[in-house]
């Protein structure tokens, strides 16, 4: 089961509420219980976020190979590949992160 704390929104995972929330310090009183949809909505989007968080990190590692091969400087093909390698690893990344913001402002944290 998950709750909610009315005040600061902090998601709680358990059989209750706690006695006091870990973020605000509200009381139990303070919690409501999230509906099955609401729930569900919560673990699936929590599943995504870490694909997309390791879709961030796989595009970082891109980015340093493609920029280790502009660096070397082999010849103009091999350097236009890497530099396009750069380049879209970079949109790969922020493409990731502004879905995780899209993910937060709809709630699904």
């Amino acid at each position: 089961m998950l709750w909610v704390c009315s005040v600061c929104g902090y998601v709680h995972e358990g059989e209750e509420a706690p006695e006091v929330c870990p973020k605000c310090g509200s009381p139990k009183e303070a919690y409501e219980k999230m509906s099955e949809d609401a729930a569900k909505k919560i673990y699936d989007s929590d599943r995504t976020n870490d694909i997309h968080m390791e879709i961030v990190k796989l595009a970082m590692k891109i980015k340093d190979l493609a920029k280790e091969g502009v660096e070397l400087n082999l010849d103009p093909g091999c350097v236009s590949v890497f530099q396009k390698a750069h380049d879209e690893a970079w949109i790969i990344k922020q493409r990731s992160k502004a879905e995780i913001e899209t993910h937060v402002g709809k709630g699904k944290w």
